[in-house]
Order: structure tokens, then C-alpha cells, then sequence
């Protein structure tokens, strides 16, 4: 017997009989958005879908004071200012805020409103294996507990991911996305790091791809490129940012005391151990092991890593029984991995496991245009440190800095900023406060004729830029070039006016 109680069912009902017909991913989803919007007695009611890899976040489907939003917008794959809907991702936990205040929270998700977001609540959506696919959001300007609809919406969020799997099913759609997505830029602030050379931004490219896939990373590079910081950059900018990041430098301790550190010992295992010890793969469950000159690892330590890749299990030492561990794995070295297996130093079937996804950093002599925007901040970094004034930079040494080729790259060049500031008494750097190591005369003899006027005109172009204030218009004229043409050449010459 129906009741007055049962007049939200019978509305529901209504409403999904409206759409039972509905072949169009698109007005499917707005319709059930529109329903949710409904249920929840809420102005605002989002859905959030997740790509196949995992690195675009989509607003998919939106209502929003009667109307529905007629665009979708696509996420950069850290989703850095969107921390709320973040959090429910990689936590796949439900999220409400009474009341919701924006000087607190990050609400750029939310549409602009005449009266401020008091509530919100948002909810992760599982696939039928269980894992996190999307987000389903409600958001209110009253203040008002929205958590008694969180399991009709949560239910009503699966029933839509499903319906519209179905519905690209028959359509032969590859996306459950209701439009094709134009992709945008990788995330400009380069997760945390620094430079916009096309090498580090080919790098950042890489780094979405890997956020929220469980995937191991293998970065190379020469040293002092930056590979802790990448992995940092993974770690903090993913899916396990809120677990632990470990880091173990695989040639600083002998075979058997790294043994013991990765994967811990049991109390008798050996003499002194007089107690358990956690190893850092158990330390770093749910988190990530950053392991630094993977290539200088023993090949008997290699075999038991291996295992840990294949099945996710560690035995500590003294023990007979293994347990389960979940552990990213993000590896980093200068050698060539390659090599060192066909000279039977370094196993084929771990190179094979960890060069899965292989990042490649660029030298620094390959992100010319990268090198006084470090500088930079590495000089104002030092000075903060000191609680000294900012230094300015002569253009002096500017041009020191832009023509040397920086062998021990960032790493090299942070310490040789650190040390010009301690050794400038004024408030200007100059020349002779950086010892920058003298290019051998045969190197250079090396370079051919094309590769030596580049550098010739590199140089006059920065000149001629610093010249004018940065002034492109003004260098162009100046150097009687047409205004396009200028651009080109500094694209093509790796020259950012903002950096000089």
C-alpha cells in the first residue's frame, strides 16, 4: 500500500521511466544528474569520470539551478586545486563539509553563485571490479547535512556509470565520456618543478600518465638531473600522496645491511638482532619506495625485488612465512641498465619489470632556456635561507650562466648559485662570484659550423632582448627583423624572454 512516504520513490521511478528510452550517453547522464540534484534537495549535482589511464578527471554531466551544463571540462591529472575531489579519489572515502568555507577549501570545482556554497558532499564511484571510476558531488547554499542521501546517490552514480557502459556498448563508443574531450596542456606548474623547455615538458607529460597507475617508473639520466624530485613529484601529486615516501639509495649500504633495511628481520635472524625490525617495503606499504642506483644492487638482492614486482610479497630475514605489501615502486639511476645486463651485472627479467614506464630527464645543456629560471630560484631560495635581501643578477653573469655547459647539471648549478650569494657582500651577482669550470678547447672544436653560428646568435638575441627590457617588438626592430620571424628564432633557439 503506498504511503506519503513513498512519494520520493514514486518520483524516482517517474523520472527513470522517463529515461528508460534514452539513447543518448549524454541526456542520460544529465537526466540522472538532474534526478540527484532532486533527491539530494540540492541547486548543484556533478559527475566526475575518470579516463581509461587514469589521467584526466572529466566533468561529465552537471545540473545547476534548473539547467544543465552544455560543456564538459577536463582536469589536469594532479587535480592540485581541486584537493576535496582528490581527496575522494585517492582515499575512496566519502567527503562532507558543514558548513563549507571557501577561505578553507578549494571550490574552483563548484560553479560561481549568487549566494556562497555552505554544503557539499562527494562521493567516489566504484566499477563493478571495485575500483574508483568517478565522482558523484552535491553541493548546496544552505547549510544542511546531505550525508542521509549519500547511499540513494551513491547507488544512483553506479546505476548511471552502468547504464551509460551499456549504452556505448551498443553505440560502439570507446568512452563512457558523453562527448570527445579536446585534451588540454600538461599541468603548467610542471608538478612542482621547474622549467618549460619542450624536454621538461615532454617529461611533465609523462609524469600524468603515471599519477594514479599502480604501474613501477623507471627514471634515467645523468646525475644531478633531478630524478628524486620526479620521483617526489609522482608520489606527491598521485593517488598515495597521503601514505608514505621512502627513499633508499641502493649503493650506500653493503649487500647484507640493505637486505635487512628493505625487507626488515625477524628477532635471532642473526647476531644483534635482538628485536623485530620493520623493513622500508613494509614501511612504505600503501606508499611508495623510491630505490635510487637501482643499477648498483646486488644481484642476490635483485632476485628478491623481483619477487616482490611479480607478487607483492616480502619475507623478512629469520622468517618462513611471506606477507602482502602494497608498495609503488619508482626506481632511478645514471647507468645504462641495458649494458649492464648484456655484461650479466644486472638481471634481464628485473630491467624488464622496472623499464615498464621509463622516464628519461634531460641534461641541463638541453634546456638552455630552463637554466636563468633555476638559477633564479635557487638565488632567491639561498636568500630566504640567509634572511638576507633578494640578490639581482647582473647581466654579466647572466651570460656566464647562459654559455656554460653545467657537466653536474641542476644539481651543479644549485650549488653554484648558493655559493655566489654567499660570496656576494653587495646586492648584485657578478661574474667573479661564480668559479665556473673552463670549456676544453677540443670540445668546443667538436661542435660543426651550424652548431657554433646557433650559439652566435643565441647570444645576440639574449643581449638584444636584455637590451630592451625583454621588449620583443623593440629587439625585433632593433635587429631589423619582422616581429614573427623573432619569435621563431627564439623557439627555435630555446630563448624565454621571461627568464632573462
Amino acid at each position: 500500500m503506498l504511503t506519503e512516504h513513498s512519494a520520493p520513490a514514486i518520483a524516482l521511478l517517474d523520472r527513470l521511466a522517463e529515461l528508460a528510452w534514452t539513447t543518448d550517453t549524454s541526456g542520460w547522464l544529465n537526466g540522472l544528474v538532474q534526478t540527484a540534484a532532486r533527491l539530494a534537495s540540492c541547486p548543484l549535482a556533478q559527475l566526475y569520470l575518470l579516463d581509461a589511464t587514469h589521467t584526466r578527471l572529466t566533468l561529465s554531466a552537471e545540473w545547476f539551478e534548473g539547467s544543465r551544463r552544455q560543456e564538459t571540462a577536463s582536469l589536469p591529472s594532479d587535480y592540485r586545486d581541486e584537493q576535496l575531489l582528490q581527496y575522494c579519489l585517492s582515499q575512496n572515502r566519502q567527503l562532507s563539509i558543514v558548513p563549507l568555507d571557501v577561505n578553507l577549501h578549494e571550490t574552483g570545482f563548484l560553479p560561481e553563485s549568487s549566494r556562497p556554497w555552505r554544503s557539499l558532499l562527494c562521493l567516489p564511484l566504484e566499477n563493478a571490479e571495485g575500483h574508483v571510476v568517478g565522482l558523484m558531488v552535491a553541493a548546496s547554499t544552505a547549510t544542511q547535512d546531505l550525508t542521509a542521501a549519500a547511499a540513494t546517490l551513491t547507488n544512483l552514480g553506479r546505476f548511471a556509470l552502468g547504464q551509460a557502459h551499456l549504452l556505448n556498448r551498443l553505440l560502439g563508443a570507446a568512452q563512457p565520456a558523453p562527448r570527445e574531450i579536446i585534451p588540454t596542456r600538461p599541468c603548467t606548474s610542471g608538478y612542482g618543478l621547474i622549467g618549460e623547455s619542450p624536454r621538461m615538458r615532454a617529461v611533465y607529460g609523462l609524469i600524468g600518465k603515471v599519477l594514479h597507475n599502480p604501474v613501477s617508473v623507471l627514471l634515467t639520466g645523468e646525475t644531478g638531473t633531478g630524478k628524486e624530485l620526479v620521483a617526489r613529484a609522482i608520489h606527491d601529486c598521485g593517488s598515495r600522496r597521503s601514505q608514505n615516501f621512502i627513499v633508499q639509495n641502493c649503493a650506500a649500504l653493503p649487500e647484507h645491511l640493505l637486505e635487512s633495511e628493505l625487507f626488515g628481520y625477524r628477532k635471532g635472524a642473526f647476531t644483534g638482532a635482538e628485536r623485530d625490525h620493520e623493513g622500508l617495503f613494509d614501511a612504505a606499504d600503501g606508499g611508495t619506495l623510491f630505490l635510487d642506483e637501482i643499477g648498483d644492487m646486488p644481484l642476490t638482492l635483485q632476485a628478491k625485488l623481483l619477487r616482490v614486482l611479480q607478487e607483492g610479497e616480502v619475507r623478512p630475514l629469520g622468517s618462513t612465512r611471506t606477507h602482502k605489501v602494497d608498495v609503488r615502486i619508482v626506481a632511478a639511476t645514471h647507468q645504462d641498465l641495458h649494458k649492464r645486463v648484456e655484461e650479466g651485472r644486472f638481471r634481464e627479467d628485473l630491467y624488464y619489470r622496472l623499464s615498464i614506464f621509463p622516464i628519461e630527464l634531460p641534461p641541463l645543456r638541453d634546456r638552455h632556456q630552463d637554466v636563468l629560471r633555476l638559477a633564479r630560484h635557487f638565488a632567491d631560495n639561498a636568500c630566504g635561507f640567509l634572511q638576507r635581501d633578494t640578490v639581482r643578477w647582473s647581466d654579466a653573469a647572466l651570460e656566464q650562466l647562459a654559455d656554460y655547459a653545467f657537466p653536474g647539471n641542476v644539481r651543479e648549478l644549485k650549488g653554484l648559485v648558493e655559493r655566489a650569494v654567499l660570496l656576494c657582500d653587495g646586492g648584485e651577482l657578478l661574474p667573479e662570484h661564480f668559479s665556473l669550470r673552463t670549456v676544453d678547447n677540443d670540445l668546443d672544436s667538436t661542435l660543426d659550423l651550424r652548431a657554433r653560428l646557433e650559439r652566435v646568435e643565441r647570444n645576440l638575441l639574449i643581449d638584444c632582448l636584455r637590451k630592451n627590457g625583454g621588449n620583443q617588438s623593440q629587439a625585433a626592430r632593433e635587429l631589423g627583423l619582422p616581429r614573427r620571424t623573432l619569435l621563431y628564432r627564439m623557439d627555435r633557439l630555446g630563448v624565454n624572454a621571461s627568464n632573462l
